[in-house]
């Protein structure tokens, strides 16, 4: 609900209790001659047309005024009466004016001509005149209707003369009257009658409840026709909404009824007097009132209202109501009040006996105003969106931007840039400035835009940063990662990350220093950032910048770091040379073994074996003996001497037997590790009898020793030798099972060499019989056969053939087995009898 002020001659809105609902209308008070008419007289009645207004005086004048409140010059003189004029009627084109008072006079003065000019004396106080909205039209009979205790209807007759028809009476005085086109509607004593003019015929009447303890004629009805079939009714503290209808044509014929009907579609009782109203929009109506309640300290009248209703069959909804402050407001009462108003030009025209406002609905910049004044600036941003106006879309947001950031909602006030501001660079400049003073460009850091295309001045990316690393080191370190580069200045960064070094922000810090480091491509630097963070990052940066030729003196940081990903990097192919790395790693041999035993499964050169022995006996034993035996590449007198300091019997085994050093291989197997079943591989493997002997030698004092001997050389020794040497009577367990054993094993080795050695026998004269036959057969000689000395072709016309055999012709070609030809005279030796190539026989 608003105000509107006394002192102000332009339209002004005060706060009251409902402050925040969004008004409907605005006002302008009247002024100009207005006022200086108001300074000596009041207000009666107004009429107001599209052209001008004509304002009724107490004291009988009417003044002719421009709808500012200026007066209109003009010809002819507006009516005067004796006394209060009490309604003014024009007609359609606002070329003639009627009057009447309770002078008894009605008088119509016509603004351009005074061919028409009536005035009349009534002999009696008349309250209501309408002239026909046809009046100026020559032919329509110059009507009007005056109302006093019955309602007449003048015209012209062809002869000049008035005519006077009495319409309706015996319902007391008539107090109002609204015509439009065919029909005119009047209240009486009883209540409002619709006529048709047309059909002389009334359409009814419809009636008024009496107001407890009132009076009905203690109050001024309101009529209106919102249009050519609805006619707006407001009386006391009730409204009615009827539309003139036609009836059925059926109906109209048989019970002689008039052709139109009054239909009430709407009745509902308010909670204030109404002083008038007036169609806003569909359904909604504007209406003047007076609360019934009076002042508790001074019992004089409140405030009038302006209402703007949605009216509902039989109830409404108040849309918004404005308290209206006019002048004198306290003395005057229900009927001093009206509403007029343009229905075209949506003007409604609120007159009191000291005052005039024009009201109007708010135009989309007046709501954009009243809604940035309210601080809703969302829906002043919608409006313009929608319906543009004389505000910008970027002017509303940068007074939200202000209101947002003064009430702390600063990350609403980021996401409004973002919207309102889009691409345009300069605003974004201009504007980024205002979360500077409020330290919030953290808030607004997101937001800001990075493309190429908008690229804002480097300053502003930097001050967002310093702000971060100054308030909140992890944003700073996050905004490093996720902007570019070149938006800002790195080396001005990494000065104000230096100054703002702390302990407490160390590993944040530094790795904000290795980023910019990096973009600056100052990468030894970055690496040591990295390094001195031990963060794994490093190997990426490594890789994504290919900067293994600087990392030599960090091999060993990088290890410390991440040994499985160090030892990955090392590894790659033409990256790092593994002497470098090998030179590197020399002090930590733990990691050099590492590092080598990688090398070694994708390096079959074995450059580095020689060092591996040691590694493998100091950090893996389990490796050292696989590794022995698949590798030549190392010193064997090196290796033992490594296994004998640290006791590694099964490789020293292994060194001593490929040193050729049998017999104390054997000596250790038997005494330091105490397994025959070792020892009798190692002599399988050897083949050495001087081995078996020893082993032998070494068993006859161990029974259990001999019964493992007599399972295991079967094959390999003829076990006589091993059973001569058994002493008598020595007890050896499972002796009998083992020799039994031991004889079959032999019985079968023999068989198997004699099948073997027939096999052979038979195979061997087999492929003998072949070869003799295939060396019988004859050679086929082409002439592609070349003489193996002299190269020429070895057929000629008197050529001919000699193996192994001699022919009565002449011998001029020799052929052997293996396919080779010459001519015989090319031999330096015709009777040689093996190829002098490969040596085959002939």
């Amino acid at each position: 609900m608003s105000e509107v002020a006394n002192d102000d001659p332009e339209t002004e809105t005060e706060s009251c209790a409902e402050e925040d609902v969004e008004p409907k209308l605005k006002y302008v008070r009247m002024s100009n001659d207005l006022q200086n008419i108001l300074n000596k007289d009041t207000i009666s009645c107004i009429a107001v047309h599209p052209k001008f207004l004509c304002v009724g005086t107490h004291w009988g004048e009417v003044h002719l005024l421009d709808h500012q409140g200026n007066t209109v010059s003009q010809r002819v003189n507006v009516p005067h009466h004796m006394v209060a004029v009490n309604q003014i009627s024009v007609d359609g084109k606002g070329e003639h004016i009627g009057t009447c008072s309770d002078d008894g006079m009605v008088i119509i003065s016509g603004l351009c001509t005074d061919e028409n000019n009536q005035k009349l004396n009534i002999g009696r106080a008349v309250r209501s005149l309408c002239l026909d909205p046809l009046y100026y039209k020559s032919g329509s009979g110059r009507k009007f209707i005056v109302g006093d205790n019955k309602l007449s209807l003048y015209e012209k007759t062809f002869l000049k003369s008035l005519k006077s028809t009495v319409l309706s009476e015996s319902e007391g005085n008539v107090s109002s009257m609204a015509w439009n086109n065919q029909f005119v509607a009047w209240a009486s004593a009883l209540g409002v009658r619709v006529y048709d003019l047309s059909e002389r015929w009334s359409l009814g009447l419809i009636r008024w409840e009496q107001p407890k303890s009132l009076a009905l004629s203690d109050f001024r009805c309101n009529l209106r026709w919102s249009n050519s079939t609805t006619l707006l009714i407001g009386w006391v503290d009730t409204i009615r909404i009827c539309v003139i209808r036609k009836r059925n044509s059926v109906e109209v014929s048989t019970r002689d009824l008039p052709g139109f009907i009054v239909d009430p579609v709407s009745t509902f009782q308010t909670d204030f007097f109404v002083c008038g109203l007036a169609p806003l929009e569909a359904n909604q109506l504007v209406v003047l009132g007076v609360p019934k309640e009076r002042d508790l300290e001074n019992s004089k009248s409140l405030r009038p209202i302006l209402t703007v209703l949605l009216y509902k069959s039989c109830d409404y909804v108040e849309i918004c109501t404005d308290s209206l402050s006019l002048r004198g407001y306290q003395e005057f009462h229900c009927n001093d009040y009206s509403l007029d108003c343009l229905i075209e030009e949506n003007q409604y025209f609120i007159v009191s006996p000291k005052d005039i406002v024009v009201a109007s609905p708010y135009e989309h910049d007046d709501r954009i105003q009243w809604l940035i004044e309210h601080g809703r600036f969302e829906q002043a941003m919608e409006v313009i969106s929608v319906h543009g106006g004389r505000y910008s879309l970027v002017s509303v947001a940068r007074l939200y931007l202000d209101h947002l950031l003064t009430h702390g909602l600063y990350e609403d006030a980021a996401k409004l840039c973002l919207r309102a501001f889009g691409n345009d660079k300069l605003l974004w400049e201009e504007e980024v400035y205002k979360f500077v003073k409020v330290q919030q460009l953290r808030a607004v850091s997101m937001y800001l835009p990075r493309s190429m295309d908008c690229k804002l001045n480097p300053h502003v990316y930097e001050m967002v940063l310093y702000e971060y690393l100054k308030l909140e080191p992890p944003g700073f370190l996050a905004l490093i990662k996720e902007w570019h580069p070149t938006l800002y200045n790195t080396s001005a960064v990494i000065n104000a990350v230096q100054d703002h070094y702390n302990e407490k922000d160390k590993a944040i810090l530094l790795e904000s220093l290795a980023i910019l480091y990096s973009h600056e491509k100052k990468y030894e630097k970055a690496l040591a950032m990295y390094l001195k963070l031990q963060h794994k990052d490093v190997f990426a940066l490594i890789k994504k910048h290919d900067l293994y030729a600087v990392i030599h003196r960090m091999i060993v940081p990088l290890m410390q770091l991440d040994t499985e990903k160090a030892i990955a990097m090392l590894l790659e192919k033409n990256k790092i040379a593994s002497d470098v790395v090998v030179a590197q790693l020399e002090a930590r041999e733990d990691y050099l073994y590492v590092y080598l035993d990688a090398l070694d499964r994708v390096d079959p050169s074995g450059r580095f074996h020689w060092k591996m022995v040691g590694l493998y006996a100091k950090y893996a034993r389990e490796k050292l003996l696989p590794f022995l035996k698949r590798s030549n590449k190392y010193p064997i007198q090196e290796a033992y001497d490594i296994c004998k300091e640290r006791l590694y019997y099964p490789e020293m085994v292994y060194l001593l037997g490929r040193m050729g050093n049998t017999r104390e291989a054997l000596s250790i197997l038997l005494h330091k590790l105490e397994n025959v079943q070792l020892g009798i591989e190692f002599c399988k493997d050897n083949d050495d009898m001087d081995l078996w002997h020893d082993l032998i030698n070494e068993s006859l004092d161990k029974p259990h020793v001999m019964t493992k001997l007599l399972d295991g050389i079967a094959g390999y020794i003829n076990p006589d030798l091993l059973v001569s040497k058994i002493k008598l009577g020595q007890k050896i367990p499972g002796l009998k099972k083992s020799l039994i054993k031991t004889l079959t094993d032999y019985s079968l080795q023999v068989t198997i060499q004699d099948g073997c050695n027939q096999i052979l026998v038979t195979d061997y004269f087999n492929l003998h019989e072949k070869l003799y036959k295939t060396q019988q057969k004859a050679i086929h000689i082409s002439n592609d056969f070349q003489c193996g000395l002299c190269r020429r072709s070895v057929l000629t016309k008197e050529s001919t053939l000699y193996g192994n055999t001699q022919s009565n012709g002449k011998h001029d070609i020799l052929a052997f087995n293996c396919r080779h030809v010459f001519h015989e005279n090319c031999l330096p030796d015709k009777s040689v009898d093996f190829c002098t190539i490969c040596k085959s026989k002939k």
